[in-house]
């Protein structure tokens, strides 16, 4: 008789978390990606600076120059996503995986965007227009979707999802 014994090794939940930054990354990665080949050229909206707005306004730097703003607005924009994907690092060191975890993440995350945005004055959603509020949802929505992927299948792929 032959005797098999699985050992799973369980990730640290920092651990976890820094793997999450990372698919977060990834994750925006695609999400820029999709804003610029489908969404953007579909929409005929215009670059959005929100993340180098709400870093000017709540730190104290100041952009000098376009291609300053711009470098700004990135490095905001993708560390907003690894905050993202800190949140999937969470919830999948919580036992949570795949679209369970993506959704999870999505509506908790998503609404402490807006709400956080909101109360600081950057976000009007009260003005925003169904077409503000799809663009805005579907664009987070790949970003979530693709941070999961990202964690389930390349970062830490040997644990079922």
């Amino acid at each position: 008789m032959k005797i098999i014994v699985r050992v799973e090794k369980r990730m640290s939940t920092a651990g976890s978390i820094g793997r999450g930054v990372l698919a977060g990354i990834g994750g925006t990665a695609v999400m820029t990606a999709f804003q610029k080949v489908v969404e953007m050229p579909l929409t005929g909206r215009a670059d959005s600076y929100a993340p180098a707005e709400a870093a000017e306004s709540l730190l104290p730097t100041r952009t000098a120059s376009p291609q300053s703003r711009k470098r700004l607005n990135y490095l905001v924009h993708f560390a907003l996503g690894g905050m993202w994907g800190a949140a999937y690092g969470v919830a999948a060191s919580a036992g949570l995986r795949g679209q369970k975890a993506v959704h999870a993440v999505f509506v908790t995350v998503y609404t402490g965007d807006v709400l956080l945005n909101t109360a600081s004055g950057l976000y009007q959603p009260k003005q925003w227009s169904a077409q503000d509020w799809a663009i805005d949802i579907v664009d987070k929505y790949v970003q979530a979707q693709a941070t999961g992927a990202v964690f389930d299948r390349f970062i830490d792929p040997t644990r079922p999802s």
